[in-house]
């Protein structure tokens, strides 16, 4: 029998064989903790990353807050490194709760998915 764990990161090479980033449309991983979310913006072709944000030293809010106020400040900080269009990784993680409400506020500050 397989953790979750197991299965998640299962899930997680299933989807990254698939998606890659390169420099005109980077990859924007989602990651996520108990407590916290974050969030880089990543160029696989060189292996860097360009820009990341995360709910560290954030105010107590709940969760799903704290993850709508992340995906718009790497949504201005990608914008400010000049990446517009970004290939959505959600990590093995169900596309919704905290990992949807990333990606919608990452749409709403600007970036195209």
């Amino acid at each position: 029998m397989t953790t979750k764990v197991e299965r998640r990161i299962k899930i997680k090479y299933r989807v990254r064989n698939k998606i890659s980033g390169t420099a005109e449309r980077p990859r924007m991983s989602v990651f996520r903790s108990n407590k916290q979310i974050y969030v880089q913006v990543i160029n696989d072709q060189t292996a860097t990353t360009i820009c990341s944000a995360s709910s560290l030293g954030m105010e107590k809010m709940p969760k799903k807050e704290q993850a709508a106020k992340v995906g718009e400040l790497i949504a201005k900080k990608a914008l400010e490194a000049g990446v517009t269009a970004v290939v959505f990784d959600r990590n093995g993680y169900l596309y919704h709760g905290r990992v949807k409400e990333v990606a919608d506020a990452a749409r709403n500050g600007g970036l195209k998915f």
